[in-house]
């Protein structure tokens, strides 16, 4: 059975926001709530998922992973109504 992937933003301690790609949302949150996720997540301490969108495969998560990373701050969470 084929994965989904998912690009996902959430938001740390500090407000900053993170945005990745998984196959896995359950386990990567609960990666970055142990400390063990990205290193930015390490440090500014996760805390909570804001959004995630299921996407046709890896390469459509990673596109727009970047799309995301372009945007303004309070832009990020209006991507994902589109």
């Amino acid at each position: 059975m084929k994965k989904s992937w998912f690009v996902y933003i959430l938001e740390c301690q500090d407000g900053s926001f993170y945005t990745g790609v998984t196959n896995d949302i359950d386990k990567r949150m609960k990666t970055h709530a142990e400390g063990k996720g990205s290193k930015y997540v390490c440090r500014k301490k996760f805390k909570k998922l804001l959004r995630a969108r299921e996407c046709v495969d890896r390469s459509d998560a990673q596109k727009a992973e970047c799309q995301i990373k372009k945007l303004d701050k309070l832009d990020k969470l209006d991507w994902f109504k589109i």
